[in-house]
């Protein structure tokens, strides 16, 4: 089965992290993913640089968001930020290339109505608008935690994606995450094409952690609590490129882009 297989990587050098997993597409951060500054391009050759060379050496760019990006949140002095940097990130993933930006879901403050988050969000998309758009695709993605998070459970995905879905956002979707946050594997992906009528990239982690334990924390395949044949079966069921979120640097990144390579060719 034909499907790019890459993972997330040091931004320093991301041509040379593909280069060293043999992928064919790579995830990185533009900047300190626990800050709030704009982008930041550590490349050599810039941010100009790094897109002619994904181009020439035939590397997908996806861009992942800061993890302080909160848009859902009630909280102005996280929100409105939030909003803000989301839109220069957005630009900077245009500016290198990037296919789109993966964005965590987020939540409200415990005791908050999901209802606002929910419409935070459409104002975010609504902000964006008014300042000419994403500059790239977003790709909203399922979270492990919290009980008021707006993508953890389905049905708070499809409240949100009742609010979003006119503004052509993508979703990408997280095994870890999903397992985690205690959404079953098994027909996940019917379950929220059911809600969002597509999925654009699959995060392939496997999980330290129990079903529905709310924790994030990766693992790679076949080391943690996922059975490695039901993460391929999503892979399957998706058709969606995938980028493994897993620990161990080039080697452990390497080893299962291989598994899951060798099982999708069963």
């Amino acid at each position: 089965m034909s499907i790019s297989i890459g993972a997330h990587v040091d931004q320093t050098d991301p041509i040379a992290e593909a280069q060293a997993r043999q992928a064919p597409l790579v995830q990185f951060f533009l900047g300190d993913p626990q800050g709030y500054k704009g982008p930041e391009f550590a490349y050599a050759g810039g941010a100009e640089g790094l897109r002619a060379d994904a181009e020439a050496a035939g590397i997908d760019l996806y861009v992942h968001a800061p993890y302080r990006i909160n848009v859902a949140t009630t909280n102005n002095r996280i929100r409105i930020p939030s909003r803000k940097l989301l839109l220069s990130h957005a630009a900077g993933a245009r500016t290198v290339g990037a296919k789109g930006i993966i964005v965590h879901g987020g939540h409200v403050n415990a005791g908050d109505d999901l209802a606002i988050g929910v419409d935070n969000w459409r104002k975010t998309f609504a902000y964006a608008a008014d300042q000419g758009g994403f500059a790239t695709p977003v790709l909203i993605e399922n979270t492990a935690g919290g009980d008021n998070a707006c993508a953890r459970r389905l049905d708070a995905l499809a409240r949100l994606w009742d609010v979003v879905g006119e503004y052509d956002v993508g979703f990408c979707l997280d095994t870890c995450h999903a397992h985690a946050g205690g959404e079953d594997l098994v027909d996940v992906v019917d379950r929220v094409k059911a809600i969002t009528g597509r999925i654009d990239l699959i995060h392939a982690n496997d999980s330290k952690d129990e079903f529905d334990s709310g924790r994030d924390r990766h693992d790679n395949l076949g080391s943690g609590t996922i059975d490695p044949d039901l993460i391929v079966a999503v892979i399957r069921a998706a058709g969606a490129p995938v980028v493994v979120e897993t620990p161990g640097g080039a080697a452990g990144q390497s080893g299962d882009i291989a598994l899951l390579r060798e099982r999708l060719d069963r």
